[in-house]
Formats: C-alpha cells, sequence, structure tokens
C-alpha cells in the first residue's frame, strides 16, 4: 500500500510538471483542465499506477497512526487499493485481506508500524532507484522462510542459489518462466541482473505458475513492487499446465524435490511435454523428469533452462527417468551439471544440484560456440561457507568460480579486462567438458565426481622418508603432551 500510494505521488507530480511545461504536449493554463487530467484514471493506469484516494494514501494513515480505530482505518485503506487491484488484473483478487482488526497487534503497535515505514530512509520518493520496499519484503521472505523451516521448500529459494542460475543464464532479455515460482525470487533476481547490466526490465515478459494460493498472493505482491508486468496463474504445473503454448527463452525454476504419488496416470494421452509414452517416461515414484520434460517443452529453440533437482535425478535407474535423462542426453539437451554442496537449503538436507538444459548448443548465435557434442561437469561440493551451524551460502567469489568456467566453456570467447581471450580448460576436481561417448559409456550417469576427478596437489619437493619422520616425530611430541596432562588432571583429582 504504501509503495502504491508513494508511486501515486510521484506520478501526480510528474504530470502536474507536464501541465505546466510550456513544452510539453500537456501545458495548459485552464485550471479546469489541469483539475481533469489530474483526475482521470486513464492517466494513472497507462503509467502502470492507480489513482488513490485521499482515505487509502499512506499520507492519510501517518496522519491518524496514533488514533484508536488505526487498524479499521487500515483495513478499510486495504478494501479500497484491493478494489484498484481487482479492476486493473483480476489475478490481484484478495492480495490485500483485512487481517489488523483480526489481528493481536494494539493499536498503538499498528500505529508504530505505520511510523516506521514513514521514516524518509524507507521513502521510495526519497530513494526512487533503491527498490527499498521491494528488498524489505525480500528480507521478511527470508526471515518467514527461517521460522518455517523445511515449511518453507514452497516458497523459498536461498539467494545465493537463485543468484548462481540468474548469473549462468544472463537473462537480457526475453520471456522468462518459472512454472514452480513460489514467491517469485527468480524473477526478482533476474530484474537484479538486468539492472545491475544497465538493461531495461521492459525487455522481459514474466510467466509463472504457483500451486498455492497463499503463496502466489507473496509472488504477486513481490513483483508489483518492482513494477514488472507479468501474467501469474494458480494451478498444478504437472496435471494443468495454464501455459501449454508458452515457448520461453529462459526458465529458472526450483520445483518441489522427490514428489510422490503425483499421478501421472491422469495425464492425458499424447501430451506434449512427454517424449514418448507416459508408461515409459514417468513414474508415480518422483515428478522429478515430469519437470524435466516440462521444462524442455516450453524452451524456445535457443532458449535454456536453469533448475534446481536432487542429486537422485543425476543417477537414478527408475524407468520412467533414465528414460527421460537418457533421451535428453542423446538430443543434447543437457548443457551443464552443477554438484551443490550441503548446508544450503533450510528447507531440506537432501543433496542437491543444477541442471543447465539447452536448445541452443549448435553455435548459429554468433555468441555461444556449438558444443552439441559436450558436455560441463562442475563439482561445486566443497565450495561455499558457513554462516552458521546449520546454513552455508555461496559468496561472490564462489558464483563467479563456477559461472566463469560455465561461460568459458559455452562462448565463443571470454575476454579479459586486458582485452585478452580467456580459454576454458579442465581443472582436476572442479570442472570437466565431457564428450556424450563418455557419459554413455558411464550409462548416463550425470554426477561430476565421475568426470572431474580428484584435485590435484602440489608436490612439495619433500621427499616421503622425510615427512614421515616429521610426522612421527610431532606424534611423539603430542603423545608426551597428552600424558603431563594426563597426570595434571589426574593430580587435581587427589586435591579434591
Amino acid at each position: 500500500m504504501k509503495h502504491l500510494s508513494e508511486r501515486y505521488e510521484l506520478v501526480h507530480e510528474k504530470i502536474l510538471n507536464l501541465l505546466r511545461d510550456p513544452k510539453s504536449e500537456y501545458y495548459t493554463n485552464d485550471k479546469e483542465e489541469i483539475s481533469y487530467v489530474l483526475e482521470d484514471n486513464d492517466e494513472y493506469r497507462s503509467r502502470n499506477t492507480f489513482k488513490i484516494p485521499k482515505t487509502a494514501s499512506w499520507q492519510y494513515l501517518k496522519d491518524n497512526a496514533e488514533q484508536d480505530d488505526i487498524k479499521v482505518k487500515v483495513d478499510d485503506a486495504f478494501d479500497v487499493i484491493q478494489e484498484l487491484l481487482t479492476g486493473y488484473n483480476p489475478q490481484l483478487n484478495n492480495l490485500l485481506p483485512r487481517i489488523f482488526v483480526r489481528s493481536e497487534l494494539s493499536p498503538k503497535q499498528t500505529g508504530g508500524i505505520i511510523n516506521l515505514l514513514s521514516h524518509p530512509k524507507f521513502s521510495e520518493k526519497e530513494n526512487p532507484e533503491s527498490d527499498i520496499l521491494g528488498r524489505i519484503y525480500e528480507y521478511y521472505i527470508g526471515r518467514f522462510a527461517m521460522a518455517e523451516g523445511s515449511g518453507a521448500g514452497q516458497f523459498f529459494t536461498p539467494g545465493s542459489i537463485v543468484r548462481l542460475l540468474v548469473e549462468m543464464l544472463e537473462p537480457y532479455k526475453g520471456r522468462i518462466f518459472d512454472p514452480a515460482c513460489g514467491s517469485g525470487g527468480m524473477f526478482v533476481q533476474s530484474l537484479k541482473f538486468i539492472q545491475e547490466h544497465g538493461g531495461n526490465k521492459k525487455d522481459i515478459a514474466i510467466y509463472g505458475q504457483e500451486m498455492t494460493a497463499q503463496t502466489l498472493r507473496l509472488c504477486l505482491m513481490n513483483l508489483m513492487l518492482r513494477n514488472l508486468s507479468f501474467d501469474i496463474k494458480l494451478g498444478n504445473s504437472l496435471l494443468d499446465d495454464k501455459f501449454p503454448e508458452l515457448k520461453a527463452d529462459f526458465i529458472i525454476a526450483n520445483p518441489p524435490f522427490n514428489v510422490s504419488n503425483w499421478h501421472p496416470e491422469d495425464l492425458p494421452d499424447g501430451d506434449p511435454r512427454l517424449f514418448g509414452p507416459k508408461e515409459e517416461f514417468t513414474t508415480d515414484g518422483s515428478a522429478n523428469y515430469m519437470w524435466m520434460q516440462t521444462f524442455c517443452h516450453h524452451l524456445s529453440d535457443t532458449g535454456t533452462a536453469g533448475i534446481v533437482m536432487a542429486n537422485g535425478a543425476m543417477t537414478s535407474n527408475t524407468k520412467g527417468e533414465k528414460n527421460v535423462r537418457q533421451h535428453m542426453v542423446d538430443k543434447s539437451m543437457v548443457d551443464c551439471i552443477v554438484r551443490l554442496p550441503d548446508k544450503l537449503f533450510l528447507t531440506t538436507g537432501i543433496p542437491a544440484c543444477l541442471f543447465i538444459l539447452s536448445k541452443n548448443r549448435d553455435g548459429k548465435d554468433g555468441i555461444h560456440r556449438e558444443r552439441s557434442g559436450e558436455i560441463l561437469f562442475i563439482d561445486a561440493s566443497k565450495m561455499g561457507a558457513m554462516v552458521s551451524r546449520k546454513l552455508r551460502v555461496f559468496n561472490d567469489e564462489d558464483v563467479s568460480k563456477v559461472t566463469d568456467n560455465y561461460h568459458r566453456w559455452r562462448n565463443t570467447a571470454e575476454v579479459n579486462a586486458a582485452n585478452q581471450s580467456i580459454p576454458y580448460a579442465d581443472t582436476d576436481g572442479f570442472s570437466k567438458a565431457a564428450t556424450l561417448a563418455e557419459v554413455q559409456k558411464q550409462d548416463y550417469k550425470l554426477t561430476p565426481g565421475i568426470y572431474v576427478g580428484t584435485e590435484s596437489e602440489e608436490d612439495d619437493g619433500i621427499p616421503f622418508e622425510e615427512k614421515m619422520a616429521g610426522l612421527k616425530a610431532t606424534l611423539l611430541e603430542q603423545f608426551e603432551k597428552g600424558e603431563e596432562l594426563k597426570r595434571k588432571i589426574l593430580a587435581n583429582f587427589e586435591k579434591l
């Protein structure tokens, strides 16, 4: 509500300035005409905002923050804003339910929240490029995910994983699709990527599907706070694909892991997403590879997908899964596999990996080289830093190491700051560009460890006998210290 109110004020001021500017086609001295234009809802709708009535404005709530009925005033304002949102886009229905009167917050606490958010540092009018309210919202989604623990997996993907995926795919422009979009983190990170690289958010079109209504509302709010246009639908992507004709340039997703009993028998015969008969290309034991087929189906002829998957997907021998994996390898759809370290997810202890799938592997776009006979394997299982006993994150260096290796391998040439071309090279224990023949020889197993080998150790030049003598001396010294400590402990016991 604060975001929409402040955006209305900014647009109102912009229109007023146009009306006063002799060089503008809006210019007029007629007070009635000025008033008419400023009250015209279409003027605001054309600028992707709404004309906000006074009693629903943030300033009105701020002025009444100390009143005993402030909770009622907030809910009444929600009703007004909700009517505007629903009229603009039926998908936004019930985005702002009346919750304050029913909440346990006191009027004083409610007013305190309003006063806190009214501080200039939280104002988009004062900081139009800061995305401050979006960042606050994103922060609380993360905090909510931490509080929910394993229950948060349906709507939250850790930021470092989202960033890694987006940096690898580089979605500068085009159609971006997430059929398991949760709270919309993949879309928001894509926007950040575009802004960091001097792009325009109008160059992307966002499509998503989410099966949980409450999570869908989180996503819609997240996107609205960034003034993004979108088409997000409610439904189960596996059994009720709401975008059957969509061909996306980028698919970025973290679907639920290992979903069983998902009823593949309910799929229609001849479902266009399937690589073959559903009896051969699905299994009720896990939906992982139905997700894979969904992603491949929705990719454009030059599209690329980045997906978070359970590690088991790299080696599963279940017929309905291995058949899909074999088909993707043989048809040269698998571009890169990244094994991730443990403890990246608060929501699950299941080890995870990244699948990068692509239909843009023939090198005809002039940007990426021809690599249809290869798959890049990256073992990032030892990377990341522990920020708590239970959580690991990728820092900037980790993200750069993975993405740089992928881009050097994928692109025609990567150029450094000195304008020098940097060729890709395999790194023992970390990355390996394997041929399809090598993968087929390994029975289509996609675990990076099979291909990258072990990290080579530098020879320090010290002879083996000398090393052993040194280790033996150190061990004897530790034994002596242990005996001394034992004597001191026993002596202290004697004094008790």
